[in-house]
């Protein structure tokens, strides 16, 4: 079954969406070996700018391009897509600061580790590490589709999971902690 937030498909016959988030919904991925917790709702637009005011300066973009994609990453956007939509604006930017990833070459296992880690300690280059060995010349704009389709799991398997809402007091702890540990850094 589709990832269903709302658990309404049955009676409504399709998948809805609010403005392309669920403004009260706490999103995680992965079980509880490897749970990887997304922006609280109130700060998705934070995250999302944030990587998309850096991944446009090239220097930076050049330099940090996991970075860039651990705070699109932990900004998630939409419920459903995230990893293929940022993976394919990530794509522009890189190709924009002049370079590429041969995400072909890459391993979604070894890559979603890397992600993990820099979503629960950013800044401290864990993507970034992981993703050097594999960046390359700029990808021609016509070639970057067939660049993202070659990287190992853009098929969108794995499900989200819904924690629960904004005024759980335990989420919001959760969270409060994930915030503090990002500010001190």
């Amino acid at each position: 079954m589709t990832f269903d937030p709302f658990g309404d498909f049955e009676t409504r016959g399709y998948l809805r969406n609010v403005a392309t988030t669920a403004p009260r919904l706490v999103v995680s991925k992965g079980n509880d070996r490897a749970k990887i917790s997304f922006a609280y709702p109130k700060d998705i637009r934070r995250a999302i700018d944030y990587g998309l005011n850096h991944g446009q300066d090239k220097k930076f973009m050049a330099a940090k391009p996991g970075e860039i994609m651990g705070y699109l990453a932990h900004g998630h956007p939409f419920l459903d897509g995230n990893g293929r939509t940022i993976m394919a604006l990530h794509c522009v930017l890189a190709q924009r600061a002049g370079f590429s990833i041969d995400w072909a070459e890459t391993s979604k296992n070894d890559y979603l580790a890397a992600l993990t880690k820099e979503l629960e300690d950013p800044h401290k280059g864990y993507l970034d590490d992981y993703l050097k060995p594999f960046i390359a010349s700029a990808v021609p704009h016509g070639e970057l589709a067939a660049n993202i389709a070659a990287a190992p799991g853009i098929d969108g398997e794995g499900e989200d999971t819904v924690l629960g809402t904004t005024d759980d007091s335990e989420l919001n702890a959760q969270y409060e902690a994930q915030e503090l540990k990002r500010r001190q850094q």
